[in-house]
């Protein structure tokens, strides 16, 4: 028999928060336990090995079998509810990554409920009929190619009243392909299918295939229209790592700016004008590269683009790698990401070399999250490394961000009495927006509306779907059961945010040449949390200007971090910030009153 193998990891709000403790049973077909295992303070278990089929049998377009074996996992956490994953296919070399979406218990909530994900076999190996329709000359409706971070995705056919989800645009290209085709083809196959993949995503997006026809997602997974989609199925790390590699990387032909629209088949069972998903495993064997093996199938002009327009994500990757030696403002950014994520995740090292040089503990703290989020452990940041710190840091500061807000808003344990409809408007309107957008990061089924104070589709989008999800009649209304099921899901859920996802609030006064963007910087914020918090509808500053400034705190008191500048000294810090010259040098284990335009100081809170 050969083996595979498999990790396991429990994470919530997108990543933001890693579940330690968590039971999880890994049994085979017959429900016969064959391991017992504990997730770590990252949330993720051992890798553990598996038996399963031999390889060669996935590389065989002719074998009618299933060319693995399935297994099952039962995983148990306090005050969440339970999940249970059916069918996770182990191919022979390959390593499965089996990822958890724990949602946690209501505060009323006596016993956990049970969520069941089955996976089943890929695509490549089903029967049915692909019907995919697209435009096959350029059709602009929007201006640019944009990663769509979220991505909506219609669990059905594009009429069937099913959930949406929403995904991390890599996360949705990993699930797709890991549903689509096998872990084990040459890489030239995997990297050829994963460009269709991505293309054929962002052709929806760029031309508004579904939304312009009044639907409320991007794209559906249905494999008659669209592609094959498991929410909550397991990726393969030899597709995990060349996903992070190129998923902003697209086709498109030669003068043109559209994606191409990148249909395929698998070859056998099912043929079709595109790319044959069995037909690029031949080719890759001839020695074909990639852009040879999409030639092969789609005109002999298109070429492999790149777009660094990424929603969702604070900061585009530089250009250069960043590693030991590297010095200058893309290093302490990257510093500053990883000294927040730590907060969460604290296997990963603190950072003592000086604020913008890349040295031995900035090296060490890159390698392990990279180890932790499934990327070459090689201490350096590359793209894949970049966003992927960018898009945690975002989550991380995502979530302090809803806390603090829910504190500035009164939230409260009483729901207000009031019953909200659409055209609805006023404070109760912002109250359940944010309850709503607190739900949202622990439920990907839920969309998280924009925090306005207006009552319009998207907010009663929100609303059903959390009436769905909480087991109500989904009629877009809030009234008394609909706001006592989100103050026990707030309750719920506050309970489990650590005390290092914390914010608090410090007052600053707006000094000449600041900006919104620049303050944001300094302080580990969002401009849209700062002009929410002082009720701004602009981004304009005046000298001497009081600002509110969200601030985060440690587990060992409350601080937020201040970048020097010219003029600055620790007097002049303190009198500031009231607090005291002593009390900053303590923080930051300064031994002299000297300091260096640029250098990171940790503030206490007055």
């Amino acid at each position: 028999m050969a083996t595979g193998y498999l990790i396991i990891q429990a994470r919530m709000a997108h990543d933001a928060l890693p579940l330690s403790g968590v039971q999880i049973w890994v049994m085979d077909a017959q429900e016969k336990r064959i391991y017992h295992v504990t997730t770590d303070e990252s949330g993720e278990t051992e890798r553990i090995a598996l038996e399963t089929l031999d390889g060669s049998l996935s590389l065989d377009p002719d074998f009618s079998g299933t060319p693995f074996i399935s297994y099952d996992v039962l995983a148990i956490a306090n005050g969440f509810n339970t999940i249970h994953i059916v069918g996770i296919p182990i191919l022979d070399g390959e390593t499965a990554i089996q990822p958890l979406e724990f949602i946690p218990m209501r505060e009323m909530q006596r016993t956990p409920t049970v969520t069941e994900i089955q996976i089943g076999v890929p695509a490549v190996s089903m029967t049915g009929r692909r019907y995919q329709e697209g435009p096959l000359t350029e059709s602009r409706v929007l201006r640019q190619v944009v990663i769509p971070n979220p991505i909506t995705v219609h669990l059905g056919s594009p009429n069937a009243s099913v959930t949406n989800v929403q995904v991390s645009f890599p996360d949705y290209v990993k699930n797709v392909a890991s549903s689509e085709v096998y872990p084990t083809w040459p890489e030239a196959s995997l990297r050829a299918n994963i460009y269709a993949i991505i293309t054929f995503a962002l052709n929806r997006i760029f031309t508004e295939w579904y939304r312009s026809r009044g639907y409320s997602f991007d794209i559906t997974n249905n494999t008659a229209y669209d592609q094959y989609f498991i929410h909550g199925r397991n990726i393969y790390e030899s597709i995990s790592l060349i996903v992070d590699e190129i998923f902003n990387e697209y086709v498109r032909r030669q003068g043109q700016t559209a994606p191409y629209f990148t249909s395929f088949c698998n070859g056998t069972t099912s043929t079709c004008a595109g790319l044959s998903q069995w037909g690029t495993v031949t080719l890759a064997n001839q020695g074909l590269s990639p852009l040879q093996i999409l030639r092969s199938y789609y005109p002999k002009d298109i070429e492999i683009a790149e777009t660094n327009i990424i929603t969702g994500v604070l900061s585009s990757y530089p250009g250069t790698a960043l590693k030991t030696g590297s010095k200058g403002l893309d290093v302490q950014t990257i510093q500053t990401y990883l000294e927040r994520i730590r907060r969460n995740y604290p296997a990963i090292p603190a950072i003592t070399d000086e604020t913008g040089i890349f040295g031995e503990s900035t090296r060490a703290a890159v390698a392990k999250f990279q180890s932790i989020f499934n990327l070459s452990s090689d201490g350096v940041v590359g793209k894949a490394t970049w966003n992927k710190l960018s898009y945690l840091y975002t989550s991380v500061a995502r979530l302090a961000e809803l806390d603090s807000e829910g504190t500035s808003l009164g939230i409260g344990t009483v729901p207000p009495s009031s019953v909200l409809r659409l055209g609805s408007s006023g404070q109760d309107v912002i109250t359940l927006q944010y309850l709503l957008n607190v739900a949202a990061e622990f439920n990907s089924a839920i969309p998280a509306p924009a925090q306005d104070g207006n009552f319009g589709r998207e907010t009663q989008q929100s609303v059903m779907a959390f009436q769905r999800a909480a087991g109500l009649d989904p009629d877009g209304m809030v009234g008394p059961l609909t706001w006592q099921a989100l103050y026990n899901t707030y309750l719920g859920v506050d309970n489990i945010i650590p005390p290092g996802a914390d914010t608090g609030v410090t007052e600053y006064v707006v000094r000449s040449g600041d900006t919104l963007w620049l303050l944001a910087q300094r302080y580990n914020t969002t401009v849209d949390a700062i002009k929410r918090l002082n009720g701004l509808t602009s981004d304009n500053l005046s000298i001497g200007q009081v600002l509110k400034i969200p601030t985060t705190a440690s587990s060992g008191g409350s601080y937020f971090e201040y970048v020097v500048r010219s003029g600055d000294t620790l007097w002049l810090l303190a009198q500031r910030y009231n607090t005291t010259v002593d009390a900053i040098k303590r923080l930051n284990g300064l031994s002299s009153d000297a300091l260096n335009i640029g250098q990171v100081l940790r503030i206490p809170n007055g």
